[in-house]
C-alpha cells in the first residue's frame, strides 16, 4: 500500500511540471508573435546601453527579462554626390594655375611686357605650342617638390621653351644653364651629350638651383633675381641696401636693366596665363597628361634609326632628346630615352625584333698621338670630310693626343661605346705646324748646333734635311736648307752677333714667309659655379 501510494504520487508531480512546461512554451510563443520589434539605431543603442549600463550598477540586481528577439541591423547606405568628388583638371593650363602661390608684382614694367606680349600673339601662340612636349613633367616635378607653379612659365622667359637655346655668354638649353653652373649641378658635358639641353636632367638642376635659391634669400623674386643675375650680386646689391636704410624688396634694389625686367616679365606671362581672355591671347589645349614616356635601352643605337623605331620625325625625336650632339646615343651615357607616350610601345617592339641585328654606325676612337686630320682618317679608313663633320673639327688644326673622336665601325673599331669614354670624352686641338723651307749661308764658325739653335731645330734635323753625315764640318759661304714652321715666327729667330744669309723666293710650303698663324678659337673662361657671394653664378652671366 505505501509503495503504491508513493508511485501514485511520484506520477502526479511528474505530470504537474510537464504541464507547467509546455504552459511556459506556449506563453513565448505567443509573446514573439504579438510583441512588435522594434529597429533601434546605433545612437540610440549606444546611448540605451549606456542608461542600463548606469542603472544596473546604481540598482540591485532584479530577475532577468525574457529575451528578445531583433531584427538583423542595416547600415544606412550613403550614396556620394559625384560633384564632391575632386577630379583632377584635363586642361594644364587649369592645374597650373591652381598651383600659382607667388605674391603678385605690380608695376608700371609688369604693365610693359603685358603690352609687349599682348602685341605678339603668333609669338605667344608658338612658345606655348613648343611647352607642349615638357610643361606636364616641369608641373609634376614642381607639385612633387611643393613649389609654386608660376616657375613652369620661366622656360618662357629664358628660352622660349626652345631646349635648343644657345646665349651669347653660352648659355644653354630651355633653362638657360651656364658650362660652369651647369658643371656645379652635375650636368654632363663632353662631346656626346650636353645635359644642360636634356629635359629632364636640366629641369632637376634648374629646380634645385632655384630652391637653394630661396633657401638663402627667402623670397621668390629675389630668388629668381638671383637665377638671373647670380646670387652673389643679389647679395651685395641687398647689404648695399640694408647698410644705407633702403627697403630690401626685389622692386627696391638697384639691378642690371635685364634683371629689372626679369621678374615683371614673368609676372606678365602669369598674368595672360590666368586671363588669356583680357590679353587677346589664345592657349592651345595641352592635356594634364604626359607627353612623353622615358623607355630603357642597352645597346648603341643610331639617332635617326631610333627615330624610325619609334615612328616620329627626326625633329620630334631630338625635341625630346636634344642632349644629344653626335649622330649615335651611347647606351653607357644615355640608359633612357624620352618618347611620345603613344609611340614607347612601337619603338620597344621593334627593338626586340632587332635583338640579334647591328643597331649603331658609330663607335669612339682614342687618339694615340698628337695628329694632323689627314693622319687619323686613314687609321680610322674615313675621309677628311667626314671625320671633321661628325667631329666639329675646324680647320689648321692638329688632334691631340688623348681626344676621342667618333669614327664608323669597321674592323677592330667595332664594339660600343664604355661608360668611361660615353661620360668623360674629350676633343682638344693644337694650332697644325705647317714647316716652311729656307735655305742659309754658312758664316765663319758656324756649325749644326749654333744654326739649329739660331732657327729652333736640332742639329739632327738640319743633317737628315741636308743628307749629311754625322759628324759634319761646315764651310763658310756652303747652303744649308732648314725647315722652320710658320708658328715660330712670332717668337722669331734668337739674336747672335752673326747675322746668316736668307734666300728669299726659295721653295716654301703652302702660306709663303708672310702666312699668318693659324686662329685657334678657344673657349672663354667658365664662371664661377653657383655658390654663395659668387658674382657670376648665375645661369645666364
Amino acid at each position: 500500500m505505501n509503495h503504491h501510494t508513493t508511485g501514485l504520487s511520484l506520477k502526479i508531480k511528474l505530470g504537474l511540471c510537464l504541464a507547467l512546461f509546455l504552459t511556459g512554451c506556449a506563453n513565448v510563443q505567443k509573446q514573439a508573435e504579438t510583441s512588435p520589434v522594434d529597429v533601434i539605431p546605433t545612437s540610440e543603442a549606444t546611448t540605451s546601453a549606456a542608461t542600463t549600463a548606469t542603472t544596473t550598477s546604481a540598482t540591485p540586481p532584479t530577475a532577468p527579462s525574457p529575451p528578445q528577439v531583433l531584427a538583423p541591423f542595416q547600415a544606412p547606405i550613403v550614396k556620394a554626390k559625384i560633384d564632391d568628388v575632386a577630379e583632377p583638371p584635363a586642361d594644364i593650363w587649369v592645374r597650373i594655375r591652381q598651383g600659382f602661390a607667388m605674391p603678385d608684382l605690380e608695376n608700371d614694367l609688369v604693365k610693359d611686357r603685358e603690352a609687349w606680349y599682348a602685341a605678339r600673339p603668333d609669338y605667344m601662340v608658338r612658345m606655348t605650342e613648343r611647352s607642349r612636349k615638357y610643361l606636364f613633367h616641369i608641373v609634376e616635378e614642381l607639385e612633387r617638390r611643393n613649389m609654386p607653379t608660376e616657375l613652369a612659365l620661366l622656360p618662357f622667359i629664358e628660352s622660349a621653351f626652345n631646349p635648343e637655346a644657345v646665349s651669347s655668354a653660352k648659355a644653354a638649353g630651355m633653362w638657360q644653364f651656364m658650362p660652369a653652373t651647369g658643371k656645379y649641378f652635375d650636368l654632363k658635358q663632353n662631346i656626346f651629350r650636353d645635359e644642360r639641353r636634356g629635359v629632364i636632367e636640366s629641369t632637376r638642376a634648374a629646380l634645385d638651383y632655384l630652391q637653394k635659391l630661396h633657401g638663402m634669400f627667402g623670397d621668390w623674386h629675389l630668388a629668381l633675381a638671383a637665377y638671373n643675375w647670380g646670387e652673389g650680386s643679389v647679395g651685395r646689391a641687398l647689404a648695399k641696401n640694408k647698410a644705407a636704410g633702403l627697403g630690401l624688396s626685389y622692386s627696391e634694389l638697384s639691378m642690371p636693366n635685364e634683371t629689372r625686367y626679369y621678374v615683371p616679365k614673368l609676372q606678365a606671362v602669369k598674368n595672360i596665363i590666368s586671363q588669356p581672355q583680357n590679353f587677346n591671347a589664345r592657349l592651345p589645349l595641352i592635356q594634364n597628361h604626359p607627353y612623353f614616356k622615358s623607355v630603357s635601352i642597352t645597346r648603341d643605337i643610331d639617332v635617326k634609326l631610333a627615330a624610325n623605331f619609334s615612328g616620329v620625325s627626326l625633329e620630334d625625336f631630338k625635341a625630346l632628346n636634344p642632349s644629344m650632339s653626335r649622330p649615335v646615343i651611347l647606351a653607357a651615357g644615355t640608359p633612357e630615352i624620352l618618347l611620345p607616350w603613344d609611340n614607347a610601345a612601337r619603338f620597344q617592339r621593334r627593338l626586340e625584333e632587332h635583338a640579334q641585328k647591328p643597331l649603331a654606325s658609330w663607335t669612339a676612337w682614342s687618339v694615340p698621338k698628337t695628329m694632323k686630320v689627314s693622319e687619323a682618317s686613314k687609321l680610322v679608313k674615313m675621309t677628311d670630310a667626314e671625320l671633321r663633320s661628325v667631329n666639329q673639327i675646324p680647320s689648321g688644326v692638329q688632334v691631340k693626343q688623348g681626344s676621342t673622336l667618333l669614327v664608323a665601325r669597321q674592323g677592330a673599331l667595332d664594339a660600343d661605346v664604355t661608360e668611361h669614354l660615353a661620360d668623360n670624352a674629350k676633343i682638344s686641338f693644337a694650332p697644325e705646324i705647317v714647316l716652311r723651307r729656307i735655305m742659309v749661308k754658312v758664316q765663319q764658325g758656324d756649325t749644326l748646333a749654333t744654326l739649329a739653335s739660331r732657327h729652333d731645330v736640332t742639329p739632327m734635323n738640319i743633317a737628315a734635311w741636308n743628307k749629311l753625315k754625322m759628324p759634319v764640318a761646315l764651310k763658310p759661304g756652303q747652303s744649308i736648307a732648314i725647315l722652320v714652321p710658320t708658328t715660330a715666327s712670332s717668337r722669331g729667330s734668337k739674336n747672335t752677333g752673326k747675322k746668316s744669309s736668307i734666300n728669299q723666293g726659295v721653295k716654301a710650303s703652302t702660306g709663303g714667309s708672310n702666312a699668318k698663324k693659324p686662329e685657334v678659337k678657344s673657349k672663354p673662361p667658365a664662371p664661377k659655379t653657383g655658390k654663395q657671394n659668387s658674382s657670376n653664378s648665375s645661369v645666364r652671366n
